[in-house]
């Protein structure tokens, strides 16, 4: 029984590929950005993505979604209308995910996806504890790659002979695209 239990728990391990989409503007006139889309996709120890989640969130200082925001994004003032503020959607990112489990790592493609998430949690008070588990897949793609510059997910897909499907700037479809790559080069990297 206990040696069932335990290769049950070595064998859990998962990542969570995200993505996030901000709130932003044309104009240089510096506002605080927040998370509008939260986009990610969960895969297993043996590198299959086993399921994916979205969810689209209402801003709370700047709650009218610009033009060029949606140009840039396609997310409309309709998409986040009825959405769940960042308190609410990010409860249910933590169930989906299994916040708790502490076998779980977080990648996301440059530090942006990280520190937009703490801007978010200070702005509503919230402790994000599972963010300690955070990697960037960026820097450790392009460092395993030999480059001193950070290489765009675009490019990264395309020397892995890999093509970049969907609407770019949409969490979802970039998250998706990441856990290809990820799912590709996870054994290289020394990830698993």
């Amino acid at each position: 029984m206990l040696r069932m239990y335990l290769c049950r728990r070595m064998s859990d391990r998962q990542f969570i590929i995200y993505d996030l989409e901000a709130t932003c503007w044309r104009s240089p006139k510096p506002r605080q950005v927040e998370i509008i889309e939260i986009g990610a996709v969960k895969v297993n120890e043996k590198l299959e993505i086993v399921d994916d989640f979205c969810i689209f969130i209402k801003p709370l200082l700047h709650p009218k979604i610009d033009k060029f925001c949606t140009k840039l994004t396609s997310i409309t003032q309709e998409d986040v209308k009825d959405a769940p503020h960042f308190d609410g959607a990010i409860k249910q990112f933590e169930d989906w995910m299994d916040a708790c489990n502490n076998r779980t790592a977080l990648f996301s493609w440059g530090d942006f996806d990280r520190s937009q998430f703490v801007k978010d949690a200070q702005l509503h008070e919230l402790n994000l504890d599972w963010l300690k588990y955070w990697a960037c897949l960026q820097r450790h793609y392009s460092n395993f790659k030999g480059s001193s510059n950070q290489i765009g997910l675009k490019n990264a897909l395309k020397l892995e002979g890999l093509e970049f499907d969907g609407v770019q700037h949409r969490a979802i479809e970039d998250a998706r695209n990441m856990a290809e790559l990820f799912v590709k080069v996870a054994k290289p990297l020394g990830i698993v």
